[in-house]
């Protein structure tokens, strides 16, 4: 018995407009409207875009567009159904249904997650291709009907993991308009009323649990799986809750004029400065995953005290917050059903350390007048893995650094912003040592 013939899906209205059908999506965005609709509080359903040729709206359609998603994590699991999505629209087979969308007066919102580099400008898509290739142009032609027909604008909430998404969405947008010849008209229209939104999202989506027995009591070719963790922050002077009530829902949703730039220095340094110091260290250690991390009491020292001696002392912030932040993280990382593997975190290193983990070495410095003794250990153990390790970087960028001296290294404000001599005596002192 497939999940349509077990249940059967609540009829709304289209509300939403989603590029994007993979599993990110569908276990953040599409889950939290899915819990607006079972409190009363939205009423509305997804129209779903495949923004690529090849996607899984197919697999999505011969089953309603309903699914199964399972949280799991230290804290339990939980499984709901979600049939938040009315039905799937592919460009590259009927443009014209694509264009219909935004037809509907009750449509409102667009959420997307292309990937970083969905929010593109090709010089090469034109106005009359069926469809364009980006996104952006895509969303440009799917605006200019609606600008056609005379109705009001979106709202825009793109997923996508670039800095100011929702500013450079906009902006693309606008460079379409203006390679296009679209008229003036129509870009005052794009800028005055459509609200561009920028983001923040994080949750862990590990999609479908292959090779694992699932007791669900039907088929589902489209199971979806996640962490128990969410949070999205959207920047916007618009009064989003009015229409979609996250808070009232009880969801981690923070709606914010100005602040996103803190939450996101809060995840980058914590978060993901958290991967970038442990990784190479716990790869030299003969270590796999972020779990084995956690499980190993060397590495799970040394990890809480990057955090909650070294990372958050140099963050201006509240103190009970980033506690806060960072003991989830720590819960995290400990999910025992996500095998989140260290090799993938390594990818990119050099300039991972360089944004997530030199600001924290730096601003430590200037706070307390020395340098963060774990951070600077990390330092030493990125250096030794790209000497002596499996690095996963550019050619250019392991030949480099397997080749030129600690000095050499450092000094190299190419790789860091800046020049980092004055580190030499604290990386050299760990050189091939432990802390």
């Amino acid at each position: 018995m497939k999940i349509n013939e077990k249940f059967t899906k609540a009829q709304r209205p289209v509300k939403v407009i989603q590029f994007g059908e993979g599993g990110f999506l569908r276990g953040f965005a599409d889950w939290m409207l899915q819990k607006l609709n079972e409190k009363g509080l939205f009423d509305g359903s997804i129209a779903v875009v495949q923004p690529i040729r090849e996607g899984m709206c197919d697999m999505l359609t011969a089953q309603d567009c309903m699914y199964t998603h399972i949280i799991r994590g230290a804290e339990g699991v939980e499984k709901s159904v979600i049939d938040v999505i009315s039905h799937c629209v592919k460009p590259y087979e009927d443009f014209e249904a694509y264009l219909s969308l935004a037809d509907n007066p009750d449509a409102r919102f667009i959420i997307s997650n292309t990937t970083e580099s969905g929010i593109a400008f090709r010089d090469t898509d034109k106005a009359t291709d069926t469809p364009p290739e980006s996104f952006p142009a895509k969303l440009t032609l799917l605006l200019k009907r609606r600008f056609d027909k005379g109705l009001r604008g979106f709202i825009l909430l793109p997923c996508e993991l670039i800095d100011r998404n929702g500013d450079n969405l906009k902006r693309t947008v606008l460079q379409y308009a203006a390679l296009w010849e679209l008229g003036e008209d129509f870009a005052a229209w794009v800028e005055k009323e459509n609200v561009f939104c920028n983001t923040l999202v994080d949750r862990i989506n590990t999609g479908y649990p292959k090779g694992e027995e699932l007791d669900l009591g039907y088929e589902d070719d489209m199971v979806n799986t996640s962490e128990f963790f969410h949070l999205w922050v959207i920047e916007t002077e618009a009064d989003i809750e009015a229409e979609l009530p996250f808070s009232a829902a009880g969801l981690n949703v923070i709606v914010t004029r100005d602040a996103l730039e803190r939450y996101r220095t809060r995840k980058v340094r914590i978060l993901n400065g958290a991967h970038t110091s442990m990784t190479p260290y716990a790869l030299l250690s003969g270590l796999e995953t972020v779990k084995d991390c956690m499980d190993d009491g060397e590495m799970s020292a040394f990890l809480r005290g990057c955090l909650f001696e070294e990372i958050i002392p140099s963050l201006d912030m509240s103190k009970e917050e980033l506690t806060q932040y960072a003991s989830d993280v720590l819960v995290r990382f400990s999910n025992p059903y996500i095998k989140h593997y260290l090799a993938s975190i390594s990818l990119n290193s050099v300039s991972k350390y360089k944004v997530r983990v030199l600001p924290s070495v730096l601003s430590y410095k200037e706070k307390f007048g020395k340098y963060p003794t774990r951070l600077v250990f990390s330092l030493a153990k990125l250096i030794e893995f790209y000497k002596n390790g499996d690095p996963k970087d550019s050619a250019e960028v392991i030949e480099y650094m397997k080749r030129a001296s600690l000095e050499e290294i450092l000094s190299n404000s190419e790789l860091w912003g800046e020049d980092l001599s004055g580190l030499l005596d604290e990386v050299k002192a760990y050189e091939n040592s432990s802390l």
